[in-house]
């Protein structure tokens, strides 16, 4: 899927910059009631990898434990935690970015879905992921899965039963009018009906059995409101489970008047529809941050999406961003507080893309800083501030339009009178001195992030 028309959810863009300061003082602060509802499962904005931008439905067992040991050893170190197996792991004849229009999903005699045992040889027997969730805990890493919103059309096709649901079945709890526009594997479940709690309480027990911690769950947050029961039983049924697992929600552009209610349910959901190696849609998700940045907080992140960079889409392409827009994107990520889940083939992973990703000084201001806030847009230049654990803060300048050029920020708004030292964190080199006017030449297209005290 690819993001569709930019909408600002009624903030207008000057709007909501010139109130930043104001906006800031609330992403302190959760939603009324949450913090008292769900336990806080994501202090830090979550980091990993998923499979989708690189190998789509494909991947195979072999795959995965290849690439899981190439992030331990690469990536983890730098905080990358999670390893997620992206959608349709349980498809047999799964083969690209697009899916079949019958499938037939390997399934339980609960109408759970299990991995295709022709890709995960481990999972014959009724293993499920537990064979390969065990190796990925092995190496230090956290195992993710793929879900698909609702129950297998072909659990409602055959009838199975539902789990501990005294003899209800699939048909009783499917709604077959609540179906995905780009998927054709599932049915929703109609909350109203008895037994449907039940068939979400047996999924995410199968998932806790198997080992699972984060589970990326699919067609939830568009339409959010006809989507929203179903957003609470996935939740209770994690609760019930007694495995903390992070949910994270997809699709979006979730909409940002839900964001009390988003952030009571899942630890990170996505802002936009996928978000793939195009500058257009780069430039987009500046204006969706900017209008969620009073809601990222522990334990709930909006989400901007993976990071298609390296080697991409079955290996057949290299990232189409140039090294200025990649800069520019891991330096949003970062100052926005977005998830960090990089999507291409670590089994390529090349030097340049192994440096962007495993700064330490850029990966601090994702993890660790605070009162993050956009504060204008004009003539193509974005400033972003945040307050910096170590004192001080961090400065993130954005040049959005195709010509190099100045990108200014009067350091005055930070409360700062005089002469300041000035850090460059993607440089990993001082600055020196700087007047309260920061002034830096930027290229087209491109970022930069400082550390200011």
């Amino acid at each position: 899927m690819s993001s569709g028309t930019l909408r600002t959810d009624g903030i207008g863009r000057r709007g909501l910059l010139q109130g930043a300061a104001a906006l800031g003082a609330l992403a302190a602060a959760p939603p009324a009631g949450a913090a008292a509802k769900a336990p806080q499962l994501a202090p830090t904005p979550p980091m990993g990898w998923n499979s989708w931008n690189s190998f789509a439905t494909t991947i195979t067992e072999a795959q995965a434990l290849e690439t899981a040991a190439i992030q331990a050893r690469e990536l983890l170190p730098f905080g990358y935690t999670i390893f997620t197996i992206d959608i349709q792991w349980y498809e047999p004849e799964a083969s690209s970015y697009t899916y079949n229009a019958k499938p037939m999903p390997t399934l339980d005699a609960f109408g759970r879905l299990l991995p295709a045992p022709n890709r995960f040889p481990s999972a014959a027997g009724g293993g499920g992921f537990t064979a390969i969730a065990k190796q990925v805990h092995a190496l230090g890493l956290r195992f993710g899965v793929h879900l698909m919103r609702g129950i297998p059309r072909l659990a409602v096709e055959r009838n199975l039963p539902v789990l501990g649901a005294n003899g209800i079945r699939a048909r009783d709890i499917a709604d077959t009018g609540s179906t995905c526009p780009w998927n054709p594997d599932m049915f929703g479940v109609d909350m109203r009906k008895p037994g449907a709690q039940a068939y979400y309480d047996s999924v995410f027990a199968l998932f806790a059995d198997w080992g699972v911690d984060f589970v990326k769950m699919d067609d939830m947050s568009r339409p959010y409101d006809a989507h929203a029961p179903e957003i609470e039983a996935a939740a209770r049924a994690i609760r019930a489970s007694g495995r903390p697992m992070l949910l994270s929600l997809s699709p979006g552009e979730t909409p940002v008047p839900r964001a009390e209610h988003v952030a009571r349910h899942a630890q990170m959901w996505r802002i936009s529809d996928d978000f793939w190696d195009e500058w257009t849609l780069l430039d987009a998700q500046f204006t969706r941050l900017e209008n969620w940045s009073a809601y990222a907080r522990p334990g709930a992140w909006p989400d901007a999406d993976m990071l298609p960079l390296g080697r991409l889409a079955l290996g057949q392409r290299d990232t189409k961003f140039t090294p200025d827009e990649q800069r520019t994107l891991m330096t949003l990520w970062s100052i926005a507080r977005s998830p960090l889940i990089m999507g291409g083939d670590l089994r390529h992973l090349d030097a340049p893309t192994r440096a962007l990703l495993t700064n330490r000084e850029v990966l601090a201001v994702n993890q660790a800083s605070s009162e993050n806030r956009p504060w204008f847009v004009a003539d193509h230049r974005r400033v972003w501030t945040a307050r910096a654990p170590q004192g001080g803060h961090y400065v993130a300048l954005f040049n959005t339009g195709d010509k190099d050029g100045e990108a200014t920020f009067d350091l005055r708004l930070l409360g700062r009178t005089g002469a300041t030292h000035v850090r460059n964190l993607w440089e990993g080199r001082d600055e020196g001195p700087c007047a309260v006017r920061m002034v830096r030449t930027l290229p087209s297209h491109g970022a930069g992030l400082y550390h200011i005290a």
